[in-house]
C-alpha cells in the first residue's frame, strides 16, 4: 500500500513507524526541516518538505497515486488538513483521512458535506479521547481495559506490586498453579516491562513492576483477583481538572450517564463560558487543582474519579498522584508526551491517556483488511489490541493456532463464536464465523492482517 502522510508531528511520526514496519510505502510532508530531520532519524521512509497544500507538493509526495491519504499536520488550523486531504482526493488518492478540531464537523450536516468534497473519514482526537474515559467508567474500569461480546470476553491490565505472589515466577510455574478448568477460562498474553513488551514464553520470568496483559471469561476474572486483585472501581463521581475540549466533552458524556460531576479550571474566564455551555447539573469550580488544599476544600473524598485533562502533563501526573494520596479510588491523566507515559504509570497513575496514539489507532485500521473489526491501542505496551471476523477461506482457518505460523510477535487470545467465548490455545481451531481477539506487536499487524484476508 502507498501512504502518504501530512505532517511529520507525534501522531505523524507515530503512524509512520507503524506502517512502514508492515512494508507499507510511506511519504511524508512537512513544511518544518526540524520535524523532517527528527523523523528520518529513526524511521526509514521518503520525505517531502514543502506545504501540503501546494498541489507541486502534494504531487511530489505522490498523493496522485496514494492507496490513503493522511491529513494530521501538527499546531495548524483543521482548515490546513481538510484543504490537503481535499486536494489529494481531487488529485486521485483513493482514501483520505483528515484530522479536525471541531466537534461540528463530526454532525449530520457538515459531515455529508465533507463526503461530497471528497473526504472519507474525519477524525477528532479529543471527541476519542473523551469517549474512551467514558467508556471506560462506563465499564468500572480503573486501568486501560476492555470487554468483548458484551462483557463475556475481557482483557485486563494489572500491575505487579511487591506482595504480588507471581513476582520471580516463570509462567510455566503460575500455570502449574492453576487446575486445568480454570486455565480454559483466562490467559496471559503479555507483560510490558521498562520500553519492552513481551509475548511470554513458559520459561518467562515475571518482575515485580511488570504490567500484565491477560484475557479472560466472565468466570476466568474471580480466577485472576487471586493473583492480582480487584481492578474495577464503580464510578459514581467524577471530580475533572481543566477546562479543555477533551474535559468539556468527558464532563457532558459522564452526565449524561448520570455520574456526579465537578470541573475544575484555574481561569475563571473559561470557568464561566463552560457554566454556560454546560448542563447545570456540572458543578464548575474555578481554582487550581494542582493544590492538595484546595482538593481538600472541594471535598476530593467524596469522589470516586479523579481525571486530570489540563494542556500539561506534568500537571495531570502529579495532580493525579496527590490525589491518590487524598483517598481517590482511581485516577485518569491525559499526557501527551509519549515518553512520560511510563513514568505516569509508575507514580501511580491508573489509567493514562494519550490522544495522538489512540488517533493512530484508529487511522491504522483503515490500512488493515475489511475483516478488522475493531483496533485499539493499549497503554503501556507498543501493541494493538484487533479484533477480526472471519470468512470462509481465511489463512487462518486451514488447521489448529500450533500448526499455522502466526506471527511471533503476536497472539490469538480469545475466541467469540455465537453465544459462546473460549481462551484460545494451541489446539484451537479457528471458524468461519467467529470473531478473534488477536494481540499483536506493531511489527506483526500486517501479517497479521494477511491470516485473516
Amino acid at each position: 500500500m502507498k501512504v502518504v502522510i501530512e505532517g511529520a508531528g507525534e501522531v505523524g511520526s507515530h503512524l509512520a513507524k507503524l506502517l512502514r514496519s508492515d512494508g507499507n510505502a510511506v511519504t511524508v510532508i512537512d513544511s518544518d526541516p526540524a520535524r523532517i530531520a527528527r523523523l528520518s532519524g529513526y524511521v526509514d521512509v521518503e520525505t517531502v518538505e514543502g506545504n501540503p497544500s501546494s498541489i507541486r507538493i502534494l504531487q511530489e509526495a505522490g498523493a496522485d497515486e496514494a492507496d490513503l491519504y493522511i491529513a494530521v499536520f501538527p499546531f495548524v488550523p483543521q482548515e490546513v488538513n481538510l484543504l490537503g486531504a481535499i486536494l489529494a482526493k481531487k488529485l486521485g488518492a483513493k482514501r483520505v483521512i483528515a484530522r479536525i478540531g471541531d466537534e461540528e464537523l463530526l454532525r449530520g450536516e457538515s459531515r455529508r458535506l465533507l463526503r461530497e468534497a471528497g473526504i472519507d473519514h474525519v477524525i477528532y482526537p479529543e471527541r476519542i479521547a473523551a469517549d474512551e474515559i467514558a467508556g471506560a467508567l462506563a465499564n468500572n474500569l480503573s486501568s486501560d481495559n476492555m470487554d468483548f461480546a458484551h462483557g463475556k470476553l475481557k482483557i485486563s491490565v494489572f500491575r505487579l506490586d511487591e506482595n504480588s505472589t507471581l513476582a520471580d515466577l516463570r509462567l510455566s510455574e503460575f500455570v502449574a498453579m492453576n487446575p486445568p478448568e480454570d486455565l480454559q477460562k483466562f490467559r496471559i498474553i503479555a507483560l510490558s516491562r521498562a520500553e519492552s513488551t513481551i509475548i511470554p514464553k513458559l520459561d518467562t520470568r515475571f518482575r515485580f513492576g511488570d504490567l500484565i496483559f491477560t484475557i479472560s471469561t466472565e468466570e476466568g476474572e474471580e480466577c485472576l483477583r487471586r493473583f492480582f486483585g480487584e481492578n474495577r472501581i464503580l464510578t459514581q463521581a467524577a471530580m475533572i481538572m481543566g477546562g479543555t475540549p477533551t474535559a468539556e466533552m468527558l464532563a457532558r458524556s459522564l452526565d449524561a450517564q448520570g455520574l456526579r460531576v465537578k470541573l475544575i479550571d484555574k481561569d475563571k474566564e473559561r470557568c464561566i463560558e463552560l457554566s454556560q455551555r454546560l448542563p447545570d447539573s456540572i458543578l464548575i469550580v474555578n481554582g487550581d487543582g494542582r493544590n492538595s488544599d484546595f482538593l481538600l476544600e472541594e471535598s476530593i473524598g467524596e469522589y470516586d474519579t479523579f481525571i486530570a485533562l489540563t494542556n500539561r502533563d506534568e500537571s495531570n501526573i502529579l495532580s493525579c498522584v496527590a490525589a491518590e494520596k487524598l483517598g481517590i479510588a482511581s485516577s485518569i491523566a491525559a499526557v501527551e508526551n509519549i515518553e512520560y507515559m511510563r513514568l505516569a504509570e509508575e507514580m501511580g497513575v491508573d489509567h493514562v491517556i494519550n490522544k495522538k496514539l489512540i488517533t493512530a489507532s484508529r487511522i491504522l485500521k483503515y490500512t488493515l483488511s475489511s475483516k478488522a473489526r475493531f483496533v485499539k491501542y493499549m497503554a503501556g505496551t507498543n501493541a494493538e489490541i484487533m479484533e477480526y471476523f472471519v470468512e470462509v477461506g481465511c489463512p487462518v482457518t486451514k488447521g489448529p493456532l500450533k500448526s499455522i505460523s502466526f506471527p511471533e510477535n503476536a497472539i490469538v487470545g480469545g475466541i467469540i463464536r455465537g453465544p459462546e467465548v473460549q481462551i484460545a490455545v494451541g489446539d484451537t481451531q479457528i471458524q468461519p464465523g467467529d470473531r478473534v481477539v488477536v494481540f499483536s506487536m506493531g511489527s506483526s499487524v500486517k501479517a497479521v492482517d494477511k491470516l485473516f484476508r
